[in-house]
């Protein structure tokens, strides 16, 4: 039986979104099709709020309710010796959910990808470095990108960058994830494990 037009639409839509294939899209469509007398209305209620009331904070570049700076950049309690340079608002969440961590962050929007047209100027790196002039604090910039080839791409590029600067440029270690068997780890991350090696 050919789809609906409307839901047709609808199944297209959930499509978009990163990680949903043509399975996954048909059953959220279906799953709204069949709660249609309340979901729908909160879909779209939730969906005009995310629009109309989440703003970009105009120090670290997250996300932010507010009309000022986010709620980590504005804590006082938070260090300003460190920050924890990330590629996407999310990738926040994930670091503030392990609670060791008390610096800044800056969140470049990507990553350094030539292949898709992504370079320096379509990234917030500029930013980064006309608040590291601005702020005197800062003893030490994390690159938390992610452990791929635009990821080690961008570090290399940032960490050039601040080359002739006085501030520590770290990045997270790489390596064999624990409770994993060597035989089931691929070259580039047990050659990382290697690089990333410590004193025991």
């Amino acid at each position: 039986m050919r789809a609906l037009k409307s839901l047709q639409n609808l199944i297209e839509e959930f499509c978009r979104l990163p990680g949903i294939g043509e399975k996954s899209a048909q059953r959220l469509a279906y799953h709204v099709l069949k709660n249609r007398e309340t979901y729908p209305d909160s879909l779209s209620q939730a969906l005009i709020e995310v629009k109309e009331q989440i703003k970009t904070c105009p120090k670290c570049f997250s996300f932010t309710e507010k009309s000022e700076s986010c709620e980590i950049c504005a804590n006082p309690h938070r260090s300003a010796r460190q920050i924890c340079v990330v590629e996407e608002p999310f990738d926040i969440a994930q670091i503030e959910s392990f609670g060791k961590y008390h610096g800044q962050y800056h969140v470049l929007g990507g990553s350094l990808s030539p292949l898709q047209g992504i370079g320096p100027d379509q990234l917030k790196i500029k930013e980064l470095l006309e608040r590291l002039k601005a702020e005197n604090d800062v003893e030490e910039v994390i690159l938390a990108l992610d452990a791929d080839l635009e990821g080690d791409t961008t570090a290399l590029y940032i960490a050039k960058l601040l080359e002739e600067t006085k501030i520590r440029v770290s990045r997270l270690a790489h390596g064999i994830p624990f409770g994993t068997d060597i035989d089931y780890i691929d070259q580039r991350t047990l050659g990382r494990a290697f690089e990333n090696r410590i004193d025991v």
